[in-house]
């Protein structure tokens, strides 16, 4: 058989349902193979889009997405998504197709050394240079993607490689296993948590990564320590528990910041250093850190950890609650915390004001989607309100980047997320400029026959950047731009197409948007005044 071919049999002996990508020249062998194969090959119409599928994939079902594209400007372009999933910890194995080994010794036509080139982006990657290592190679991406933390692997195929006749068979699978703490780390983790006056648990992405949520619950119970979750950390603990300190990240005070004022001891699980920076909330690395994770902590001058518990989370986080006692805490200041954080959106939604207020459209969307539907947030200022105001009840329901935060990774999220979870409802959040970036893949939606929900908030310009700037410097530069008419964008591509022009509209349309099971935009004129209100509003904060 053809490398192409085997490399094609590697990936069905590795269980892969889909291939993301964009085809080309330097890849026509693997074309041509997956005609033959049990694979979908997903035509995207960008390559960034393929490896935002892919991560998306990865993240939500815990086997790596698959994401392909030529070489030259095609691995550049999908450069961007493989950089997302590998700092968002989302398994992906990325394939690029490459020029011959006859031409990559001197100047040629579209080729760069892309394994230098991804280098920096991936946990591991290489170039396939004999036929006889595919199964290797193969099988060594795949299990470097999902051992944790999980990220992104790559491999690039010369095109006279692809095409060589080779006689080798894929390589028998082997699951991971992470090891426990041992009984001496359990013993000084639960004298850590007896001593401290006032714990409080910081739940991250590892909790999702590491089907732990259902452990950490048993845990809370048991020990009544309150949990702040980071961005990706949402639904660990569900948000009407009493002990849940909603979702923490923005840089500066908020309410939830408060909570770590009054903390003598942070228990970090599933900690990622990316998703929120110790600076933000242990500035002077004062209140020790006790750091259950399968891997020690990044040196940070901010997170002093007293202890590591490493291994299996979900292993480790049973082990503690067996060797605990139950315990009631004054826990009075939580419940404080928590109505200043849910007030905001009580407040709001009922608001009759057009453009429709950031509180009020979430207050909306979570009244409309179910307890295990997804939203997706692309990166932008509604990213930033969804992540403190859109609250969740299981993990991985509300998906947003946090690692590398890349723009347009909505969109294509949720023709990944729908392909995992056809039954659940799934909406995408993006502004106008984040649209505009993978705007394109709204034909693949439409192909697919998907029934995603596209929620636009439009403000017509670069929003979060424009908040940022007017708290630096009390003006904006050059953030503002114009828009297409999205109605009819929308409808040339295919899809249902709402147009919010009051308030009270806005439900309704998205309750309209679900039951029709098509495809739908809804655009949203959105009111971005109260970015600046809500930066005086927690200026004012005294914790």
């Amino acid at each position: 058989m053809k490398v192409a071919e085997l490399v094609v049999k590697c990936l069905e002996n590795e269980g892969v349902d889909y291939i993301f990508g964009v085809p080309g020249e330097e890849n026509l062998d693997i074309m041509d193979a997956l005609l033959d194969s049990s694979i979908e090959f997903i035509v995207t119409r960008h390559e960034a889009s393929a490896a935002f599928m892919a991560g998306t994939y990865g993240r939500l079902t815990g086997k790596p997405g698959v994401c392909l594209s030529t070489l030259g400007p095609g691995a550049t372009n999908l450069l961007t998504g493989v950089a997302n999933a590998n700092m968002d910890h989302c398994p992906l194995v990325a394939i690029t197709g490459q020029a011959g080994l006859d031409r990559q010794h001197k100047e040629s036509h579209q080729y760069y050394d892309l394994v230098s080139v991804y280098k920096p982006v991936t946990k591991w990657n290489t170039q396939i240079k004999t036929g006889e290592i595919v199964p290797e190679v193969v099988r060594k991406a795949f299990r470097v993607a999902t051992q944790e933390k999980s990220g992104a692997t790559h491999i690039d195929l010369p095109e006279d490689i692809a095409g060589m006749e080779v006689d080798e068979a894929p390589l028998n699978l082997m699951d991971h296993t992470l090891a426990e703490a041992s009984e001496r780390v359990i013993r000084e983790a639960v004298n850590l948590i007896e001593q401290a006056e006032h714990p409080l648990i910081l739940a991250g992405n590892g909790i999702a990564r590491g089907n732990a949520a259902a452990s950490l619950r048993t845990f809370v119970e048991k020990t009544s320590i309150p949990v702040v979750h980071t961005f990706m950390g949402k639904g660990a603990l569900p948000w009407n528990n009493e002990l849940s300190l909603l979702t923490a990240g923005m840089a500066g005070k908020d309410y939830i910041t408060c909570g770590f004022t009054k903390a003598d001891l942070i228990i970090a699980i599933g900690f990622d250093m990316a998703e929120y920076p110790p600076e933000n909330w242990n500035p002077d690395g004062a209140v020790p850190i006790l750091h259950i994770d399968t891997q020690e902590a990044e040196t940070d001058a901010c997170y002093p950890v007293k202890l590591n518990v490493l291994g299996n989370i979900d292993e480790n986080l049973k082990e503690l609650s067996s060797a605990l006692s139950f315990t009631e805490r004054n826990n009075g200041w939580v419940l404080e915390v928590r109505q200043e954080a849910l007030a905001e959106l009580e407040e709001y939604k009922d608001s009759q004001a057009f453009p429709v207020k950031p509180q009020k459209i979430l207050s909306d969307v979570r009244s409309a989607l179910g307890e295990e539907d997804i939203l997706i947030s692309d990166v932008g200022a509604h990213k930033m309100w969804i992540a403190r105001m859109y609250h969740t009840y299981e993990p991985n329901t509300c998906l947003i980047s946090n690692g590398l935060a890349s723009m347009g990774v909505s969109v294509p999220g949720a023709i990944a997320a729908k392909m995992v979870y056809p039954d659940r409802n799934v909406v995408a959040i993006c502004g106008d400029g984040s649209l505009q970036m993978s705007s394109a893949e709204l034909e693949t939606a439409k192909r697919l026959n998907l029934p995603i929900v596209i929620l636009l908030w439009r403000d017509g310009g670069y929003g979060l950047i424009e908040w940022k700037q007017l708290k630096k410097f009390k003006r904006s530069s050059n953030i503002k731009f114009g828009n297409p008419d999205f109605i009819q964008l929308a409808k040339s591509y295919g899809f249902e197409a709402i147009e919010i022009k009051k308030a009270e509209q806005l439900k309704p349309a998205i309750e309209e948007a679900i039951s029709l099971k098509k495809p739908v935009l809804i655009d949203c004129p959105v009111d971005y005044s109260e970015n600046m209100k809500l930066t005086e509003k927690l200026g004012d904060l005294l914790c």
